[in-house]
Order: structure tokens, then C-alpha cells, then sequence
């Protein structure tokens, strides 16, 4: 009993914990968040942000339920930079990938130790 006990206990802690999230504020019949989805959804989970910080979407109905949120979320989609639960940073809107990408990238370096990967 004691050894799957052990097992168990070695398993959970083998998992990765994702301490740091990208947290996606969106609404059905957003334009931006499909915009969003098409243009950064499929790819994003294979960057080096996105490895860094998991993608997480909640409405934006369920905001103060689940994020202890700066301020009141008005627009969607935002993102927000979320570690243990509380709002680091934020991006509202989406204008497009030219300007999403060097924005995530400087919030992410402005409040946790990402690292941009070298070009």
C-alpha cells in the first residue's frame, strides 16, 4: 500500500504546474476573439509564449469569479497575464498579430521571468 502510495504521490508532483496563464476574456458573437482564433488559436500552443503561458478562455461573465481581476473587464477578447489566480498584466482588444505578439512578449517579460527565445 505504502509503494502506491508513493507512486501516486510521485506522479502528481511530476506534473507540470502552470503557475503562470494567458487567460482569454471572450463572449459568443465576438468579431476580434474569432479574428483571434484564426489568426493566432491554432499556433499559439506551440510558441515559446504559450508553453510558457497556457492558454485559459472564460467568459467574460465569469471574469470576477475566477480572476482576482485589477480592474472590471469591459472588452473582449482581453487577455489577461494571471499567476496563482491574480491579474499580472493586460491586453484589451485585438488589432491584429503584428501588434499581439510584441505586446504578450513585453507583458510577459514585465511580470514573470520569460524569456524571449533568441531569433
Amino acid at each position: 500500500m505504502r509503494a502506491l502510495v508513493g507512486l501516486c504521490f510521485l506522479a502528481l508532483t511530476a506534473l507540470p504546474a502552470w503557475a503562470v496563464e494567458l487567460v482569454m476574456v471572450e463572449q459568443v458573437g465576438c468579431i476580434y476573439c474569432e479574428r483571434w482564433n484564426e489568426d493566432i488559436g491554432p499556433i499559439y500552443p506551440k510558441t515559446a509564449e504559450g508553453k510558457f503561458a497556457p492558454l485559459r478562455r472564460i467568459d467574460i461573465g465569469d471574469v470576477k469569479d475566477e480572476i482576482d481581476v485589477t480592474r472590471r473587464v469591459i472588452f473582449t477578447p482581453t487577455f489577461l497575464v494571471v499567476e496563482d489566480g491574480a491579474e499580472l498584466a493586460r491586453m484589451e482588444g485585438y488589432a491584429g498579430d503584428e501588434f499581439f505578439w510584441p505586446l504578450l512578449t513585453e507583458m510577459l517579460q514585465e511580470t514573470t521571468d520569460f524569456e524571449e527565445a533568441s531569433q
